[in-house]
């Protein structure tokens, strides 16, 4: 296997300004199909809750035909993600209100406030990827074990997750996720809030917006949650099952990003983060989010596009690029540690079992 030395980085900027030639200009153009294809998914949570509504006059023998509805629900919340990441990357809509209100839909079944998600996402992850910085990164074996640290060691994948929380997490660790940002700039907002892996400012006119669009997005839910009558069977079926489906797809995907690499000081995408190979029916229906590497060296082009930038950089930059199948990806997630110990090597709660990052072999 060929290896390069890390330490010699390259960043963001050089990468994207040796790949933009070799792209067509059809690549960076606003793609309104994107928008569609967050307001069909809209439209299919609402269909979902709408037959739902009707479930309580259903024998209760039939209500398991209810069931692949729930699964294609979820699937939206995911595509939901997806497809608000993307239009927040990129100039297709030009209305700021409009802009905002389509955005606050997208994502909405996430908890997430659109004001918070360009500031802990667009700003401080792309700017921050895997460093010390980075509020996305695994926590640091240093950090104090607070319980923002010990929920993502109870929920993520590593070599000493319990199989049952494990599964548990799937669903809920987005949640936790949203919380702890959400809370260290509402109440805090000083970056020095610990129980994030990190935590950063935002300024006065984004924390009024987080804290109006949170109060927008729990009055939507309430409105849900009423139209169901609050009703455990339709509750269960076409709202907590979705959202557990939905935020499970999401996390499978973002659990995979980049705690497999190694941490970098200088944003590196190459380095810090990782692509997987999917089969194509998921890079169709999740918009080619497999393709992680790809978005952080051009985070605002069109994603049907990211498949010719990972030709360009399996060509250009074969020692550097990690690309894995999901299934290889996952295994190493549950044979792994997963704090870091240093910006190369992986440990556990305890600190005992320390292991080299596992990209490190090709990237060294």
């Amino acid at each position: 296997m060929n290896s390069v030395d890390t330490e010699i980085w390259i960043t963001q900027a050089e990468y994207a300004k040796k790949l933009r030639p070799m792209l067509p200009n059809q690549a960076f153009l606003p793609d309104p199909s994107k928008i569609w294809i967050l307001l069909i998914n809209v439209a299919i949570l609402i269909l979902g809750w709408g037959i739902a509504n009707y479930l309580d006059r259903w024998n209760w023998y039939f209500l398991w035909l209810y069931l692949p509805l729930s699964l294609i629900m979820g699937n939206s919340v995911t595509v939901l993600l997806f497809s608000t990441h993307n239009l927040l990357h990129s100039s297709t809509i030009k209305n700021p209100l409009l802009r905002w209100v389509i955005s606050l839909l997208g994502l909405t079944m996430l908890w997430m406030p659109p004001t918070l998600w360009k500031a802990v996402h667009n700003r401080e992850h792309h700017n921050k990827t895997n460093s010390w910085h980075d509020p996305d990164r695994s926590y640091l074996y240093q950090q104090p074990k607070n319980w923002g640290k010990w929920i993502q060691n109870l929920f993520t994948p590593s070599a000493e997750v319990n199989p049952f929380f494990l599964i548990i997490g799937m669903g809920h660790a987005w949640g936790v996720y949203t919380f702890r940002n959400l809370t260290s700039v509402l109440l805090f907002n000083n970056s020095l809030t610990e129980y994030p892996p990190a935590a950063f400012q935002v300024n006065s006119r984004e924390r009024r917006a987080i804290a109006l669009e949170v109060l927008a997005i729990i009055g939507i839910h309430i409105g849900i949650l009423s139209y169901l009558h609050f009703h455990p069977i339709k509750l269960l079926l076409s709202y907590f099952i979705p959202i557990w489906i939905g935020h499970g797809g999401a996390m499978f995907y973002i659990y995979t990003n980049h705690i497999l690499c190694r941490m970098t000081s200088i944003n590196d995408p190459l380095i810090n983060s990782l692509s997987l190979r999917v089969p194509k029916i998921f890079d169709l229906l999740h918009l080619n989010f497999s393709c992680h590497t790809e978005h952080h060296v051009f985070p605002g082009m069109n994603s049907d596009y990211y498949p010719l930038v990972q030709e360009l950089l399996q060509a250009e930059y074969p020692d550097r690029y990690n690309l894995l199948d999901a299934r290889k990806a996952w295994d190493l997630l549950l044979q792994t540690p997963r704090h870091y110990k240093d910006e190369n090597t992986f440990t556990d709660w305890q600190g005992k079992n320390a292991i080299a990052c596992p990209l490190s072999a090709r990237n060294m």
